[in-house]
C-alpha cells in the first residue's frame, strides 16, 4: 500500500491494518516509530475526529503533524495541485488531505513523491471505515455480521461497501430511491463479496432491510456541500431515522454506529444515541487508532 486514496488501495491489508490498530490500542506496540516524520494535514473543509485523530497520532507515534489549512496555503490562491505536490514531497514524508473534490486527491497522489492518505472526498472515506471494522470486530469478535447502513448512500457508505465486501460481512444499504451509494462502487463491493462470501445489497424498505441487523448504522441527510437541498432531503429521508421502533426490528443485541457530527432527532434519535445498545462513541475513539495503524504501516522504517 502506496496511498490510502480508496478503499481499494488496501484490500489486502484491511486485516493487517485492523490487526495493527488494535495492538496499538492495547499498548502491545508502543515504539515511537514515526520519530523524525512529519506529518502536512491540508483541509479544504472543517473537521474535528480526522484532525484531532492524525494530529494526536502522530505525536504519540513520535512524529510531528503540521495543520495546513487551504486558505493559508497558496493552494487557496489558485496554485496548481501539481505545484504544491512537488513542493510539499521535499519538506514532508507523507500527507493527509480532507478535500472537496476526489479528482484533487488523486491530483495529489499522481504529483507526490511521498504517501497521500484520503481523510474525506465527495467519494470516499476510508480511514472511517477502518475505525468502523475496529469497532465492529471488538463489539462482535467477528465479522460473520449484518450491516444495514441507513440514510443517503453518500462517501461513507462508499467506503464501507469495500470493507465489508473485504472482510467478509453482509451489508445492506437502506435508502430511499435516487439516494443510492456510487454505482461502480456498489458493483465492485458486490464483485469483491462474492470472493469472501457475503451479500451486498440495496433496499428501499426499511422494515425489509433492518431485520436481523447486527449493525445499524447511519450518517447525517444532509452532507458537507449539500447544504442547499437541506430541506428536500428531510422531507426523503423522514422515514429512514434510527429510532427505538426500528432498533427493535433488528436483533436484540445489534448496535449502532454514527460517524458524527449527527444531528440529534434528525437521522437519529437521542435516546438511541445515548442508549446501552449505541456504539458511537468507541466508535469516535478508534479513528485514532485507525489511523495510527495507517501511519504506522504507511511510515514506519
Amino acid at each position: 500500500m502506496e496511498n490510502l486514496l480508496s478503499m481499494t488501495d488496501a484490500k489486502d491489508k484491511v486485516f493487517e491494518i485492523l490487526d495493527t490498530a488494535s495492538d496499538l490500542k492495547s499498548g502491545k506496540i508502543k515504539d515511537k516509530a514515526l520519530a523524525d516524520k512529519y506529518l502536512g494535514m491540508i483541509f479544504e473543509k472543517s473537521s474535528t475526529r480526522t484532525r484531532v485523530s492524525f494530529e494526536v497520532g502522530m505525536h504519540q507515534l513520535g512524529g510531528t503533524p503540521l495543520y495546513l489549512s487551504s486558505n493559508d496555503l497558496q493552494i487557496g490562491r489558485g496554485e496548481p495541485i501539481p505545484d504544491t505536490a512537488r513542493v510539499l514531497s521535499r519538506f514532508l514524508d507523507c500527507i493527509m488531505i480532507r478535500a472537496k473534490s476526489h479528482e484533487t486527491v488523486e491530483e495529489l497522489i499522481k504529483y507526490s513523491d511521498i504517501p497521500i492518505i484520503n481523510g474525506l472526498t465527495d467519494k470516499e472515506h476510508p480511514c472511517q471505515t477502518f475505525a468502523d471494522l475496529l469497532t465492529i470486530k471488538e463489539y462482535k469478535g467477528d465479522f460473520n455480521r449484518k450491516l444495514v447502513f441507513v440514510g443517503d448512500g453518500n462517501n461513507v457508505c462508499n467506503s464501507l461497501l469495500l470493507g465489508a465486501a473485504y472482510t467478509g460481512m453482509d451489508m445492506t444499504v437502506a435508502c430511499p430511491e435516487g439516494y443510492e451509494p456510487d454505482e461502480d462502487i456498489y458493483k465492485l463491493a458486490q464483485k469483491e463479496a462474492k470472493d469472501t462470501n457475503s451479500t451486498i445489497t440495496i433496499e428501499h424498505d426499511i422494515n425489509m432491510a433492518v431485520k436481523d441487523a447486527d449493525i445499524l448504522y447511519t450518517d447525517v441527510w444532509v452532507s458537507m456541500g449539500d447544504e442547499n437541498e437541506a430541506q428536500l432531503r428531510q422531507k426523503i429521508f423522514k422515514d429512514y431515522q434510527i429510532n427505538s421502533q426500528l432498533l427493535s426490528q433488528a436483533k436484540d443485541d445489534a448496535i449502532v454506529m454514527h460517524c458524527l457530527p449527527a444531528i440529534r432527532d434528525q437521522e437519529i434519535t437521542d435516546d438511541v444515541m445515548t442508549s446501552s445498545q449505541s456504539a458511537i462513541w468507541d466508535q469516535a475513539e478508534n479513528r485514532l487508532h485507525a489511523q495510527k495503524a495507517i501511519l504506522y504501516l504507511l511510515l514506519k522504517d
